[in-house]
């Protein structure tokens, strides 16, 4: 349908169909462009890597707010575009024609007259901007380089360092944490909440800024050292829920099993909310909470 489309009288010589698409072919491409269009249905971008590439060559992206350009149009606005990753409509094919206009409208009223404002010596002074930043704030970020910088300081460092720590002295420290794991697995459903208390009723005094206290008191069933406690609040904000906080109880009082945890803390934000109070097994010796995902909410 394409094929056909480019063949009709008023679109010939503005359709290009490539055979054999390589990167011989790209590298001629990229060199010969100016703005590199790519408007793929939101969220549906996998990553973007061909406007990667033609940033790499200084090309400026105009693009939908997703994949690989949902995270650098945000190092420079000055230099590239985007259409919003906000959906107006449900239904597609509206939203598709409202993203058409939306591309034309800013090609007929921003882009074009950007590159068209040509000084004395026939380039645009502006557009050139637009490139130097484009190539200064943006690109270094999507080398390769970088990745394998990132790569081996957020993951493989830190993974040697706990290699290192797990496997010293005939892997006493995974035997510990295995030994720990066992031993909350064993005592968890044994957990009860014995008793919830609010000081304030915030639930008819929620007014900013009113100060509260929550204390609960749970049979810890023999693992008073090994749980926390945290009350979590969602905020509802058209029609969907928004992790809002997440705050600590601290552990004020022990009786053999039992703990009593407290918060104490304040409204500080006006709006609708949701909270619950959610109990976790703790150890210093996790990577992560997630590493060990028992949780119950209270």
């Amino acid at each position: 349908r394409i094929m056909e489309i480019s063949r009709m009288p008023q679109f010939q010589g503005k359709i290009i169909f490539l055979e054999d698409y390589n990167m011989i072919v790209a590298k001629r491409l990229v060199t010969g462009v100016d703005i590199w269009l790519n408007t793929p249905t939101r969220p549906l971008e996998a990553s973007g890597t061909s406007g990667e590439k033609a940033e790499m060559n200084g090309v400026l992206n105009f693009s939908v707010l997703d994949g690989w350009w949902y995270e650098g149009y945000r190092l420079d606005e000055k230099a590239g575009w985007a259409l919003t990753d906000k959906r107006t409509f449900t239904d597609q094919a509206q939203q598709d024609k409202l993203d058409a206009a939306t591309i034309y409208s800013m090609l007929e009223n921003e882009i074009i007259p950007l590159y068209f404002a040509k000084n004395s010596k026939g380039y645009s002074p502006e557009w050139i901007q637009y490139i130097k930043r484009s190539i200064g704030h943006i690109a270094p970020q999507y080398t390769m380089q970088r990745m394998i910088e990132d790569y081996i300081e957020r993951f493989y460092a830190p993974e040697a360092k706990r290699f290192a720590a797990l496997s010293a002295d005939n892997d006493k420290l995974a035997k510990e944490i295995a030994a720990w794991k066992q031993k909350v697995a064993a005592a968890w459903d044994g957990i009860k909440v014995l008793d919830v208390h609010v000081k304030e009723d915030i639930h008819q005094h929620n007014i900013t800024g009113q100060p509260f206290t929550t204390t609960i008191k749970i049979d810890t069933n023999g693992l008073a050292d090994d749980l926390g406690l945290e009350l979590v609040v969602d905020k509802i904000e058209d029609n969907s829920e928004k992790r809002w906080a997440k705050i600590p109880f601290k552990a004020v009082a022990k009786e053999g099993s039992i703990v009593t945890f407290e918060v104490v803390d304040k409204l500080r934000d006006p709006g609708v909310f949701r909270f619950g109070y959610r109990l976790y097994p703790v150890n210093p010796n996790l990577p992560h909470r997630q590493d060990f995902a028992y949780v119950r909410w209270i």
